[in-house]
């Protein structure tokens, strides 16, 4: 077995980068030994000093906590080190266990929308939905991208990938009745841990694809199918967007449903 390896072969062989080992030396990490011509060599010693910050480094450990691990290596700091290690990767686990959830979360509402029936008005009980909602009204879908901004960041404990959520809005019911328009009032995003909550009951639906401008008919024949019904409308009109730009540039792909309270 060889005892001393040039830059190239500890980058090949152990998946580091030139760059990475050579800052590492910069800031005395490691100490490589140089020939007559120049050339780095480094030794085992030296290897095991390039995995051990490699493996810290890939659960998060500054580059301080390594050089001070380094720096006194003994059985008691090995003993701390790896129960720091220990807490690190079950962080880690942690995190990528929420990355998962939100991931199939995403992929159940992108499935669930594909099979959704276009155009059809029908009457769903709808149990109370835990949400983010601010009240604030706004005209253009920029607008729109902002105040969900500051929707995601009511929560920065949750680990959120646009659109794995459920976002929406409310649509003023006299605005549409009286002059034919959608008048945004307020967004939310549907969210298990929000606390607002979007009451419960009877809502009649509908659902479309394409642009957002259908709301305004759709949302039409939804009132005039609950005065058709004899059904009495408790409130603002919803608009959930299953999917909208997060998940697709095609403006033809959206999928949006409309959900209007009644009883």
């Amino acid at each position: 077995m060889k005892n001393f390896f040039k830059i190239g072969e500890i980058s090949k062989l152990y998946g580091i980068g030139v760059d990475s080992i050579r800052y590492y030396e910069e800031i005395g990490i490691i100490k490589p030994q140089r020939s007559e011509s120049g050339y780095r060599y480094y030794s085992i010693h030296d290897i095991w000093r390039l995995n051990v910050i490699r493996d810290l480094r890939s659960i998060g450990f500054t580059m301080e906590q390594i050089r001070e691990y380094l720096d006194h290596h003994t059985v008691l700091s090995s003993i701390s080190m790896l129960e720091d290690e220990k807490d690190a990767i079950a962080k880690q686990i942690q995190y990528l266990q929420k990355l998962q959830k939100n991931v199939e979360h995403r992929l159940h509402n992108i499935h669930s929308a594909l099979s959704l029936p276009l155009g059809e008005i029908c009457l769903m009980n709808i149990p109370p939905r835990h949400c983010h909602l601010l009240p604030e009204g706004y005209k253009n879908e920029e607008e729109m991208d902002v105040l969900i901004k500051q929707l995601i960041n009511l929560n920065q404990n949750r680990l959120y990938i646009i659109g794995s959520n459920q976002i929406g809005t409310m649509i003023s019911l006299p605005s549409l009745v009286n002059k034919k328009v959608l008048s945004y009032q307020s967004v939310f995003l549907i969210d298990e841990e929000g606390e607002d909550i979007l009451a419960g009951g009877h809502y009649l639906c509908v659902t479309y694809r394409g642009d957002y401008r259908q709301s305004s008919y759709w949302g039409q024949e939804l009132i005039q199918y609950a005065h058709t019904h004899n059904f009495k409308v408790l409130g603002n009109l919803l608009e959930i967007l299953w999917i909208d730009i997060h998940t697709t540039s095609d403006e033809s792909e959206y999928i949006t449903q409309l959900q209007l309270p009644i009883e």
